[in-house]
Formats: structure tokens, C-alpha cells, sequence
């Protein structure tokens, strides 16, 4: 009996000994396995918060770019830095921004959103650079430290150069860290509690071990798993994924709440991402993001079903003046109030559907459909265009002042124009570039002879680059003379384009491509100093003739605020001396920015160089500006000087600006003398000097040389 009991106590303690053995095994499987399980759920975790993270980054980060580089399209193919750095500072105020760079086709910086623009010109050489400069579409790429877009900007098929923004992921890396130390922490201390009760328990009973592996599974591992599994959910994009019960009181319960909470944050700032990236912030319309992809999903519908939409691109006529002459924040105004305007009409008229957008800055578009087949819709988007031209005609209150502006706009129609979006929206432009150049306030519709004008204004840009270093461009001179003895006074300057296989190209034309595409920038100081140049010579060869040259500098040049530098700098080089240089400026270029040219003229004058106003007379104040801007010339517009033999208010018109400017001790200039009679009246009104026709042709440097001698 003690040998079987002692067999049963035996086979007791053995069994026991197993059990504990089994238990020991069974606890030590589950440790094992629980931290397996928490090492798999903290990778898990990292890697879902990390891609969530990055791909919002970088979704947000290339919105804002293409949005951006949307609104510097205009900018960049008109050279405006002003308005570049405007819309470059904006965008390295936003939050992680850390740098934006505008570049040309040869990678060299435009502009980098500085004052200064201190890297102006410079090529990047970074390592992204070469991807960045080759880029036909909007490129990302990533180092350790930024995220960098770069997006090309095109004007039709022409492409400018591009726009290169750089994203911190420092804020990034350190939020992963910092919940990936948070979750890992807080799965630390519920392993470290869940496996001391295991280990306390482990000696009794085998059905208790069970019972807590249950518990283990249910309270720890199933709702973390679902967490990761709503995680997953939440990286595809479903923020209404199902989340574990989050009553809990334990860390696991704040797990639960907190991860909820940042389910709610992301959906938020996703939803505020989406409203930014896709409504324009001033007038609270749909921005280029948003139209575009309405415009695609449109023309998705429309393929093959024989109906036709129309897109309207309006532009405001002349809204630089406003910024210009008010301010920056009336003309936040001007805008507002145009986009009531425009959204009113297109309620209206525009029908079921029809889709209004900013594309920035001044110009807005309209997709406006129409229902049936056939052509109806040409028709109802002449009247649309016909009435916004009429609404926005009517003037705007701003600040207690009027403001008058007209509107052009361009129509374009699928599918008899185009079946792509990005060509609808390049013809729209051309069609509405088009309008402008009818004489502005009106609407066009496109045609295919648009894009052989456009083609051919594009070809004169590039033809015009480097035409003076190909000796294409020459000056001429129109003699000056003083009517009281009619003794030749001096010459005006005048820019003449020989090209080599379209001819005499007329000055209006190219001068205003130059001035539009900032060549003028680059036209102009040769220019200047070419002709103080033939002017020295003729003080040499003539002496005693003291001949003056009369330079017309154009606004662009007159905006850039070095004029007075580049005088002083031309007539140090050339030795002419100061007042041998007359400087025209037309009455329009001073208007806006009174104080700041009256400064500038203040300084060429003090150096003794003779300031006249060209056109006078045909500006919006007229003598008003003789009073506020230190000219010590007036040149008569020609146009008042055709007429003074037989219209009686021409001819009181210009007796009086010669008393006026007289008695302000101002110079008058005629300009356009034609007749005999023109000449003998302008004398006997007191007129100081004049030009035309009748006195001299504009003539080659070598030909005046011969009048002189």
C-alpha cells in the first residue's frame, strides 16, 4: 500500500511536477508570444502612422503647389517679380514650407520669395535639381529632410520654366516618433501587467491560466488588432472605419479614445486640406483644382453623347491700376465684389450645372452646359458673355470711390473647338487674349486663326531675344527743332527692327511684345546708351551745337527703381553730359504711383537730366499731373496737333496747355507737325518745340550726321 501509495504520490507529484512543467511551458510560450505580438502591433503602427503621415504630406504638398504654380503662370510669362515674390512669400508662410523657388528652363532662379531675390540667376546644382529642372509634370521627390515638388509651368505648349517647393518632414519625424514612443510605452506597461498576473497565478490551477490567456486575447490583443485593422481603414481613406467599444477605463480604453481622437483630427484636417486645395480662399468660388477636375469628369459624361459645353475665361480689364492707385486690400474688394457679380449672372443664365471658378488673381471661368444637342450652346454663351460684359461694366464702390473697369472674355466649345480639357482651357485663353486685344471690354470666341496669332506672337518673342546683338535693331532719329528760328534742337530716340525675313517690323507690335515678356528690361538700357553714345559724337564732331537726344523709357523700366542708377551710370560711361539727355515718359506710366516717380524724377533732374511727358493730354488726369509730378517738358499729343487747322476745340485745347505749361515754366513739344499751318499756328501760340513729318522723317545715325553737317 505505501509502495502504491507512495507510487500514486509519486505519480502525483510527477503529474503535478508535469503540470507545473506544462504550466511553466505554457507560460513561457505565452510571454514569448505576447511580445512577439507587441513588437509586430508597435512595427504595425509605425509603418501605418508613418505612411498616413507622408501621404498626406505629400498629397497636400503637391495641391499647393500646382495651385500655386496655377497662379504664376501670368506672372512669369509677363516677368512680373513683384507679383512672384507676392505669391512665393504666401506660400513660405504656410507651415512646414521650406523654401519656394521659381526657375526658368535652364534651371537658373527667377525669383526664391525673398526681397532681395538673393539667388537670383543662380543655377541649382542640388542633387534634385536635374530631375526638378526636366520635369513635364508635377515631380516629387524625397531626401531625409524635405520633400520636394516641383511643377512645370506652361503657357499653351510653351513652357516657362517651373515652380520648386520644399516641404519639411522634421514636424513629420518627429509626431511618428513621438506616437510610435507613446503607443510603444503604453504596450510596454500592459505587457509588463499582464505578465505579472500570469506569473502570479501560474502555480494553480491550469484552468486559471486558460482563463487569463482568454482574457488576454480579449482584453489586449483583439482590440489592438482591430485598432490596426481601423488603421489600415483610415490609410485607404475611409475615416468612418469602426472602432472597438472605447468604454474602458484602462490603458487599452485610452488607447481606444485616443487613437478615436486622432481619427477625428485626421478627418478634419482632411476635410480642411480638401476645402483649401480646392476653394479659393478670397471669394470662397472653386479654385483651378477644383474646376479642372469638375471640367474632366464633365467631359467623362459628355464623350459620345452629343451634347456641348462651353468654357468662359474672363479677365478685368486694367485691375493692376486698382492695386496700383488703392491698394492691395480694395482690390481684395474689387475681386469680391466681381466674383457676386459673375456668380448672380451665372445662377441665372448659366443654367443647371454650370460650374464657376477663380483661377487667380484677376481671371474666372465659367463651364456652362447645355442640355440638348445641336448648337444652342454658342447662343446661350454669347448671351452669357454678352451680360457679364454689361454687369461688369457697371462701376464698383470701393472705399467711397467709384470704380470703372471692363471685363474681356474668351468662349471656347466642346466638342467643335476641342475634346481635351487642357486644350478647351488653352483655346479659352487664346480666345479671351483675343478679346483683349479687340480693344478690351468685349467677348470673342475662339477660332482656329487665334492660334496662328498666338503662334506668331510667341515666334516674335523669340525672333526679338538677341535681335540686338544680331545688329537687327538700329536707332533712328527724328529731328527736333525750335519753332521761333526753326533751328534744329536735338532728336528723338526711336527703336527700329529689321528682320531678316519678315522685314520693317512695326514698333508698336514688337515694343509691346518686349514690354509684355520684360525684354524691355534688357532693350532698354541698350538703348540708352547707344543713343547717349550718337549724341557725344555729335557734340564732338559738331561742337558748339549742343545737340540733346530725347530716350522714351517705358513703365516696366520706370516700376523697376534703378532709372536714376542707370542714367547716372550711361553718362558717366559715354561723357554726355547730363542735360544732353532728355527722358520721355508717357502719362500713363506715372499714374498709380505718384510719389514714388515723383522721388525718382526728383533724382534725374537734380542731375540735370530734362524729364518730358509724352502723349500729354491723352492720360486719364491730364494738367492735373503737371502740379504733383517735376517734369520740365510736355510733348503734345499728335492727335491734337492733326486737327488744330480746322477743330476749334483742338486748336483752344492746345493754346491752352501751352499757356498752362508756360506759366508752370514747362517746355512745350509738338509732336505730329504735318502742314505748314501747323507749324505757323503752334509759333504763334508760344510754342517752344516741335517734330513731324514737315521738319524731318526719322532718319539712320549716318543721315542725321549729314543734316548736322
Amino acid at each position: 500500500m505505501i509502495g502504491g501509495g507512495n507510487g500514486l504520490y509519486t505519480r502525483f507529484l510527477a503529474a503535478l511536477a508535469l503540470s507545473v512543467l506544462a504550466v511553466l511551458a505554457v507560460v513561457a510560450v505565452v510571454l514569448h508570444r505576447q511580445e512577439v505580438m507587441r513588437s509586430e502591433v508597435l512595427d504595425l503602427g509605425k509603418q501605418s502612422m508613418h505612411a498616413l503621415a507622408f501621404d498626406r504630406l505629400a498629397e497636400r504638398s503637391e495641391a499647393a503647389a500646382v495651385e500655386l504654380a496655377g497662379g504664376l503662370v501670368n506672372p512669369l510669362y509677363y516677368f512680373d517679380l513683384d507679383e512672384i515674390g507676392v505669391l512665393l512669400r504666401a506660400a513660405l508662410r504656410q507651415p512646414d514650407v521650406a523654401y519656394a523657388v521659381v526657375y526658368d528652363n535652364d534651371g537658373a532662379v527667377i525669383h526664391d520669395g525673398s526681397r532681395d531675390i538673393r539667388t537670383y540667376g543662380q543655377v541649382m546644382d542640388d542633387p534634385m535639381a536635374f530631375e526638378v529642372v526636366t520635369a513635364r509634370a508635377p515631380h516629387v521627390q524625397v531626401s531625409d529632410a524635405v520633400l520636394d515638388v516641383a511643377v512645370p509651368l506652361y503657357i499653351g505648349e510653351v513652357r516657362l520654366g517651373g515652380l520648386r517647393m520644399g516641404y519639411s518632414l522634421a514636424s513629420v519625424t518627429d509626431d511618428e516618433r513621438r506616437a510610435a514612443a507613446s503607443m510603444g510605452g503604453r504596450l510596454e506597461v500592459i505587457g509588463q501587467r499582464h505578465a505579472g498576473w500570469i506569473v502570479a497565478l501560474m502555480a494553480g490551477l491550469v484552468l486559471l491560466a486558460v482563463g487569463l490567456g482568454v482574457l488576454v486575447q480579449r482584453a489586449l490583443v483583439r482590440p489592438v488588432r482591430q485598432l490596426a485593422d481601423a488603421a489600415r481603414e483610415i490609410e485607404a481613406g475611409n475615416f468612418i472605419a469602426e472602432l472597438p467599444d472605447s468604454q474602458r477605463r484602462d490603458e487599452v480604453g485610452d488607447l481606444m479614445r485616443a487613437f478615436g481622437r486622432m481619427r477625428e483630427s485626421i478627418a478634419r484636417h482632411d476635410r480642411d486640406m480638401r476645402r483649401m486645395a480646392y476653394t479659393d480662399s478670397l471669394t470662397g468660388l472653386a479654385n483651378r483644382l477644383a474646376f479642372r477636375e469638375a471640367l474632366d469628369r464633365r467631359l467623362m459624361e459628355l464623350h459620345g453623347a452629343g451634347r456641348q459645353l462651353a468654357l468662359l475665361f474672363a479677365d478685368i480689364d486694367d485691375f493692376k491700376r486698382v492695386n496700383d492707385t488703392l491698394g492691395h486690400d480694395a482690390g481684395d474688394e474689387v475681386l469680391v465684389q466681381f466674383a457676386n457679380r459673375i456668380r448672380e449672372t451665372v445662377d441665372r443664365l448659366g443654367g443647371e450645372g454650370a460650374v464657376l471658378a477663380r483661377f487667380g488673381g484677376d481671371e474666372f471661368v465659367i463651364l456652362a452646359e447645355s442640355p440638348y444637342s445641336g448648337d444652342g450652346i454658342r447662343d446661350e454663351a454669347g448671351h452669357l458673355a454678352e451680360t457679364l460684359v454689361a454687369e461688369l461694366n457697371r462701376p464698383i464702390v470701393v472705399g467711397g470711390r467709384q470704380v470703372f473697369l471692363g471685363t474681356s472674355i474668351g468662349v471656347t466649345v466642346f466638342p467643335d473647338d476641342a475634346v481635351s480639357a487642357a486644350m478647351l482651357m488653352k483655346n479659352g485663353d487664346i480666345a479671351m487674349y483675343q478679346a483683349k486685344v479687340a480693344g478690351k471690354n468685349c467677348h470673342r470666341f475662339y477660332s482656329r486663326a487665334m492660334d496662328q496669332a498666338v503662334e506668331r506672337r510667341v515666334r516674335m518673342e523669340q525672333d526679338l531675344r538677341g535681335a540686338w546683338e544680331r545688329g537687327e535693331l538700329s536707332l533712328a532719329y527724328q529731328p527736333v527743332y525750335r519753332l521761333e528760328d526753326r533751328r534744329l534742337a536735338g532728336a528723338e530716340a526711336l527703336l527700329r527692327w529689321q528682320h531678316p525675313e519678315q522685314g520693317a517690323i512695326a514698333p508698336s507690335v514688337f515694343i509691346d511684345v518686349a514690354e509684355q515678356s520684360g525684354l524691355i528690361e534688357t532693350l532698354g538700357p541698350q538703348v540708352l546708351r547707344a543713343a547717349c553714345e550718337d549724341a557725344m559724337q555729335w557734340r564732338r564732331d559738331f561742337p558748339g551745337s549742343d545737340l540733346f537726344v530725347s530716350v522714351n523709357v517705358s513703365p516696366r523700366q520706370l516700376r523697376s527703381g534703378d532709372l536714376a542708377a542707370l542714367v547716372d551710370q550711361m553718362l558717366a560711361q559715354t561723357g554726355l553730359p547730363a542735360e544732353g539727355l532728355h527722358i520721355e515718359l508717357t502719362e500713363t506710366a506715372v499714374i498709380g504711383d505718384e510719389v514714388r516717380v515723383s522721388s525718382l524724377l526728383a533724382r534725374l533732374r537734380d542731375a540735370g537730366v530734362k524729364v518730358w511727358l509724352d502723349d500729354f493730354g491723352t492720360g486719364f488726369s491730364g494738367l492735373s499731373h503737371l502740379r504733383r509730378v517735376p517734369v520740365d517738358g510736355v510733348k503734345i499729343d499728335r492727335s491734337f496737333v492733326a486737327d488744330v487747322l480746322r477743330d476749334p476745340d483742338d486748336l483752344a485745347l492746345t493754346t491752352a496747355i501751352i499757356a498752362m505749361a508756360h506759366s508752370l515754366g514747362i517746355t512745350v513739344v509738338a509732336e505730329g507737325v504735318e502742314k505748314e499751318g501747323q507749324y505757323d499756328v503752334l509759333r504763334e501760340r508760344g510754342c517752344d518745340l516741335a517734330q513731324g513729318y514737315w521738319l524731318g522723317h526719322p532718319m539712320t545715325g549716318h543721315d542725321f550726321r549729314g543734316l548736322l553737317s
